[in-house]
């Protein structure tokens, strides 16, 4: 039985107006999130990644200026949602646990007052209501002596009991939709393992779907279903999880899995690619990649190559398969 699809976003496009003029830094981007599924979004940093997940959000700010065909969330258009209607939808039915958790926490107020907030705002419960379910949710998200923690200032827990709290902040209404911007980015090892068991149990016992954004291909081998790969603000792979992995066939794509090291090998030299991302004020003509590519042809500095299918379902955006 094929899943349906919860969020379907259709050619989106983020600009930035400029002095010198408007410049894109996300161009034609679609890709689906199905309805409890983990869809994976990879790249260097400079890529895009979470600047397309505020996008989703209506979060990007002026001078940036979002626009997309479609974005259809449940079957309506959020793309044309007013900041009104975006603020229902945020932290409510789509949430979001951004990459820095002590910058994402307001350091004036204590955790209880910041997760009371959330069932004040979209649930209209009163103080008592909102404590009993703020503490719930801290204990849900593993958070040992959680009535202890609820008064608390951000300042005073670990990175990992930070992240803890923003997961709990998230997923306080059941949304149907989390965004997690690296999760586990500046938390050690230990602390890596217990929030990516934390979501994997999360995902289970609400059948909640996730966006992971990350550059870590390990978490998303072990974590995603589905994994879309951007480069310089555009897609240039969707494929399914194992599918990536075993036959990656953007050359971008290739040189990720190459430069990721497997378990047990002792010896085995990593790949680097060479170059790095380019300024999106100073995008390459034809392929995005070509500078970057050991493929380049005369063909992939001048023309650019479009998202196409391969028999296998996958998409990619390269001449060597257009």
């Amino acid at each position: 039985m094929n899943k349906q699809v919860l969020l379907s976003v259709k050619n989106l496009n983020v600009k930035f107006k400029t002095l010198n003029g408007m410049i894109i830094a996300i161009e034609n981007n679609s890709f689906d999130v199905m309805k409890g599924e983990v869809l994976g979004l990879v790249g260097e940093s400079g890529c895009g990644k979470s600047l397309t997940s505020l996008s989703i959000m209506g979060l990007v700010e002026k001078p940036g200026i979002t626009n997309a065909d479609e974005m259809l969330f449940e079957g309506e258009d959020i793309s044309k949602y007013s900041d009104e209607e975006m603020r229902n939808i945020r932290g409510n039915k789509i949430s979001m646990i951004f990459q820095e958790p002590l910058t994402s926490l307001n350091p004036l107020f204590t955790v209880g007052n910041q997760m009371d907030e959330v069932f004040k705002l979209h649930r209209g419960l009163n103080r008592k209501e909102s404590k009993k379910l703020s503490i719930e949710m801290l204990s849900f998200v593993g958070i040992p002596a959680p009535e202890s923690v609820y008064g608390r200032y951000p300042s005073t827990l670990s990175g990992g009991m930070r992240q803890r709290v923003m997961i709990a902040m998230a997923l306080s209404c059941r949304p149907k939709l989390l965004i997690a911007d690296e999760p586990t980015t500046a938390l050690d090892v230990t602390i890596q393992r217990q929030i990516l068991n934390l979501m994997k149990n999360l995902r289970k016992e609400i059948d909640t779907s996730i966006i992971l954004i990350t550059h870590d291909l390990s978490v998303i081998a072990e974590m995603a279903d589905r994994v879309v790969v951007m480069y310089a603000g555009e897609i240039v792979e969707q494929a399914d999880v194992y599918s990536l992995f075993k036959n990656p066939l953007h050359p971008y794509t290739d040189g990720l899995v190459k430069s990721t090291i497997k378990l047990g090998e002792t010896s085995h030299r990593l790949s680097t690619i060479s170059g790095t991302v380019p300024s999106i004020t100073n995008m390459p003509s034809g392929c995005r990649f070509h500078p970057r590519c050991q493929f380049a042809s005369k063909r992939c500095k001048e023309e650019k190559p479009k998202l196409v299918a391969n028999r296998d379902g996958a998409l990619v955006r390269c001449w060597l398969y257009c």
